[in-house]
């Protein structure tokens, strides 16, 4: 045992020279050394490895020359993710082990205890934090998602990069807190629950579920497939399974009627309405398009604590905020759920389809009034654009190191790596792009659930039309203008100087009611640096706002 723990030592110790040449000696993150002792990390399978973490608490650096204070033991390694796995940066699935190579629930960088950690490596995400961002804003809204915690890595000497820590999505009481299922709970109350099920792809071993008997899209043959995921498909019992199937099934059965919508019949007697809110409002924010068909989670409680469906923890982020190429994920206007409802969108190399349901609860006028009332809640609390910007700042401030040694290993920046809608030139490129994005987005969203216009102004018979301020503003190129119309009505946009003198007609043209948005491109109308209006009217209605353009 004696020579096993000097062995260890000597690797360790080896790696720490070996991350050193390239020039790898401190942080102000914590770090995470892994040795392997030259078994290549499988996919399929974990394999026992060494690690040690150094963490001398938040505001003080870490050296590589520290002892391991936070953990040094052993684990389990495989490789995690799906077409993540084409990338050099590599993501792992972890579990802490002790020597025999049983699970041990330990707690790591200050989170809850547990066995199962997620150490991802953010790759064509190129600000690295929007997996951060998003469960920072799930959070933020009282649901549980994964905690998170950047880290830099070094596996057998060789330095990988900026990680970020996460918590495995698990029945805990500091993760999803239901009910332990036991395999003797076959009968009664015990069998309700808990469960935790989701939409995904079938990656890694240990998988199982069942097919929806309800099709995505009348025109195909193809079904939803649930799997399991709590208890987990090589421990659930068959009178579990005989359960959560047709628990699923009454609900989508529900969903089939004329009566989906009923308050006794419908919807609302299976799912815990408040939380599909949620997970849908968070999911449109930032237009993931990997919510609703894939990386889906549903848990359900014991009928004795809460006999309904729950939508969630949300999960996965990385092709978010605008970060990818397809499914008009990119335009910060449109409902993702409805664009990927549509057959017609969905294009014939597509293998995963959303469940008929979604569109049908979303387009339900009960829960369009909820979701209005909770966007507002949001947007007037923890969901304040300059809060979310802060929180941007606060996580690019604390990458600002690390990100530097990040980028000389994994060199993306500037280059396309799918699916990348935009490829920025710096960091900075990117952060922007990310901001400016999600402006836009609140802005539209804000637009769609009547943040800034309240029904009750809508419904004022005086009420025409709602003028939002541009954004970005200031802005040196282009900046965009967007408004509301009550009804169809004609309606001229013009520009003018602080003198009030007319620079340019924007519009002048008759409108359809709802949203609408102007590009405005300074360059086409000679614009020279300064303090302007722009005006909207429609017969004795006016409304102005002030912009400020930067040449």
């Amino acid at each position: 045992m004696k020579k096993l723990f000097c062995l260890i030592l000597f690797v360790m110790i080896s790696e720490i020279v070996s991350a050193q040449t390239i020039n790898f000696t401190s942080s102000n993150l914590p770090i995470v050394v892994i040795n392997t002792f030259g078994q290549e990390i499988p996919n399929a399978y974990k394999i026992n490895a060494r690690m040690g973490i150094i963490y001398n608490g938040e505001g003080i650096r870490n050296y590589l020359t520290d002892p391991f204070n936070n953990y040094n033991g052993w684990i389990g390694i495989e490789l995690r993710g799906s077409s993540s796995q084409i990338f050099p940066k590599k993501s792992y699935a972890v579990e802490t082990r002790d020597s025999l190579g049983n699970d041990i629930s330990v707690s790591i960088l200050g989170f809850p205890a547990e066995e199962d950690w997620v150490f991802l490596g953010p790759y064509n995400d190129k600000t690295l934090i929007r997996d951060a961002l998003a469960y920072k804003l799930a959070r933020d809204m009282g649901r549980y998602a994964s905690r998170s915690k950047f880290f830099e890595l070094v596996i057998n000497g060789e330095y990988k990069g900026v990680y970020l820590l996460l918590e495995k999505i698990k029945r805990d009481a500091n993760r999803v807190n239901i009910r332990k299922l036991n395999p003797t709970d076959t009968t009664g109350d015990a069998v309700t629950g808990g469960y935790i099920i989701k939409i995904d792809k079938l990656d890694g071993e240990n998988n199982d579920g069942w097919y929806s008997e309800f099709r995505p899209f009348p025109q195909l043959s193809a079904r939803i497939f649930y799997q399991y995921h709590y208890p987990a498909p090589d421990e659930i019992v068959s009178q579990q399974k005989n359960y959560i199937k047709a628990f699923i099934y009454a609900f989508e059965s529900a969903m089939n009627s004329p009566f989906y919508a009923d308050t006794l019949l419908g919807y609302p007697k299976y799912i815990d309405v408040n939380s599909f809110v949620d997970y849908i409002l968070l999911n449109e924010l930032v237009k993931n398009i990997d919510a609703y068909r894939l990386s889906t989670f549903f848990y359900k409680d014991r009928d004795s604590r809460n006999n309904k469906l729950f939508a969630g923890p949300v999960w996965d982020f990385n092709l978010a905020f605008g970060n990818c190429d397809y499914y008009q994920a990119y335009i910060p206007s449109g409902y993702y759920l409805q664009y990927v409802s549509e057959y017609s969108n969905i294009p014939s190399w597509e293998n995963f389809f959303i469940p008929f349901w979604w569109k049908k609860i979303f387009n339900d006028q009960k829960f369009q009034t909820k979701l209005r009332t909770r966007w507002s809640e949001l947007r007037n609390s923890v969901w304040r654009t300059s809060r979310i910007n802060a929180i941007i700042d606060s996580l690019v401030n604390l990458l600002e190191e690390s990100r530097t040694r990040n980028f000389q290993k994994w060199p993306v920046i500037g280059q396309y790596v799918w699916p990348n809608y935009y490829v920025g030139q710096s960091y900075e490129d990117e952060i922007n792009y990310l901001k400016n994005w999600l402006f836009n987005r609140l802005s539209w969203m804000d637009s769609q659930l009547i943040t800034s216009v309240s029904e009750t102004e809508i419904n004022q018979p005086d009420f025409e039309f709602y003028l939002y301020q541009n954004y970005p503003n200031p802005f040196n190129s282009t900046t965009t203008i967007n408004y509301y119309l009550k009804k169809q009505k004609h309606i001229t946009l013009r520009l003018y100087d602080l003198l009030g003198r007319e620079i340019s007609t924007l519009i002048n043209e008759l409108k359809l009611p709802g949203y609408h948005s102007f590009q405005l491109d300074a360059s086409k109308i000679c614009l020279s640096g300064g303090i302007y209006f722009y005006e909207l009217k429609s017969h004795n209605f006016i409304s102005r706002k002030k912009f400020i353009y930067l040449k």
